[in-house]
């Protein structure tokens, strides 16, 4: 198979970065990438789904994986694992002399770990410039589940319908379930059994990086995890945080000890992110010095600083997060050819392990089981986005009133970066917008 076939075969079966912003995959089939990577550091506290799949279809996963460095010639394919994930290691161990130019990398259980540049430097030693993307290394990520996605795509002509997702927290029975991309979080919470609080949040994604959502949302490429939790809890209460107060406490109370700094992944890696720095810049409104403010760019919201280290309880990702918006807002670019400095000696000290950063966020007592159950999901009725990734939307191609099948192309490419959205359930399209399709079972 050639690079152009591959690209085609995943662009047109709608495969994204089955996490974070769901980037299309088909861009990373890349001849510049001399390494691939599998990331299943999965970092983010509660979430189990990703060590779960490699486990369950560790071979379908590990053969994918070969075919995708055979495909771009990439000399090293590399399985990012924690150690602690013991199950999915043994798993690996039985197929891994099948395939010369694979092995694992055994990763510590810290955040975040699962950051893509983090990552890269633990599993390779190299170091992605600031701003830069990691191809310019020869680096090509892809995640577990979106290599599994591409799996079916080549072997079962399946394209991405449906998404894992872990349903924990404040439930009857934690779980990973299959469902269909487009179902309510209402329902999948529902797979879960009864909600265990009054009035309980849904908070989308991990404890670290997540937002809170609401019953009615979609499913959507990148929905891994529902977090049901107690209006109260300290990470609820930290998202519904307004940034004016946030900046007057920080003017306030911030005692420039400089933790959040000195705690800061991409800062440890030799970036030029400093939120210590923004902080007092920030709240003093001091603009003298410009780097600390276009430096914001450089953060890459892994929350550390706001969730962990600050001693204040402040909010330095939530300020630079809305530093960086008012930027590209203002058509200020990011600072082009910035030079990492060396990685810090202490770097292998600053980092932040697992089983505290969940005893910090009163996680600890959600850490249980959430078996995976890998069979779709019945539903009645799906609203699919048609935009679940970076770059333009998908253009539809269905009409309301139009009769579809499961796995059918509703929304098609459109130019430039873009991916095809297909049919979750069979049944009847009874709406489309610029936004979503909706389809009813009938």
């Amino acid at each position: 198979m050639d690079i152009k076939e591959l690209q085609k075969i995943i662009q047109e079966n709608g495969v994204v970065g089955a996490g974070g912003a769901g980037f299309p995959t088909y861009v990373k089939i890349d001849e510049r990438a001399n390494t691939i990577l599998l990331n299943c550091a999965e970092c983010e506290p509660l979430l189990k789904l990703h060590r779960q799949l490699l486990e369950k279809h560790a071979y379908e996963i590990m053969k994918t994986f070969h075919v995708i460095a055979e495909t771009v010639g990439a000399k090293e394919a590399i399985i990012g694992v924690k150690k602690s994930y013991k199950d999915t290691v043994n798993a690996l161990n039985q197929y891994v002399e099948e395939f010369p130019e694979m092995r694992l990398a055994l990763l510590d259980e810290v955040y975040p770990m699962g950051d893509e540049i983090v990552l890269i430097y633990e599993a390779t030693g190299r170091v992605v410039r600031p701003g830069g993307l990691p191809i310019e290394e020869g680096v090509a990520v892809f995640n577990v589940e979106t290599v599994y996605n591409i799996y079916r795509a080549v072997e079962k002509k399946h394209p991405v319908t449906d998404k894992l997702v872990s349903v924990v927290a404040e439930v009857e029975h934690p779980v990973t379930v299959r469902v269909p991309i487009g179902t309510s979080l209402q329902e999948v919470v529902a797979m879960a059994g009864k909600t265990t609080v009054k009035d309980a949040v849904y908070f989308v994604g991990g404890p670290m990086m997540g937002n809170i959502g609401t019953k009615n949302q979609p499913v959507t490429k990148t929905t891994n995890a529902v977090l049901v939790l107690p209006e109260d809890h300290m990470i609820v209460q930290k998202k519904m945080r307004k940034p004016s107060i946030d900046m007057k406490r920080a003017a306030s109370i911030c005692c420039q000890c400089r933790t959040c700094t000195d705690l800061c992944p991409r800062h440890n890696l030799g970036h030029p992110i400093d939120p210590a720095l923004f902080m007092r810049a920030a709240a003093n409104q001091d603009f003298q010095d410009l780097n600390p403010y276009l430096n914001a760019n450089f953060c890459s919201s892994c929350g550390i600083c706001e969730m962990y280290a600050c001693p204040q309880s402040l909010a330095p990702r939530s300020l630079l997060a809305d530093m960086k918006v008012g930027l590209k807002k203002a058509g200020v670019k990011p600072p082009q050819g910035v030079v990492p400095v060396p990685v810090k000696e202490s770097r292998e000290y600053r980092k932040v392990p697992e089983e505290r950063l969940m005893a910090r966020l009163a996680l600890t007592k959600y850490d249980k089981e959430a078996p995976i159950d890998d069979t779709v999901a019945e539903v009645k009725k799906v609203s699919i986005n048609l935009s679940q990734h970076i770059g333009a939307p998908a253009q539809p191609i269905v009409t309301i009133g139009d009769k579809v099948v499961i796995g059918q192309m509703i929304a098609k490419p459109a130019q430039g970066l873009s991916v095809a959205i297909h049919a979750s359930i069979a049944g009847m399209v009874t709406d489309v917008t610029d936004r979503a399709i909706v389809i009813e079972a009938k």
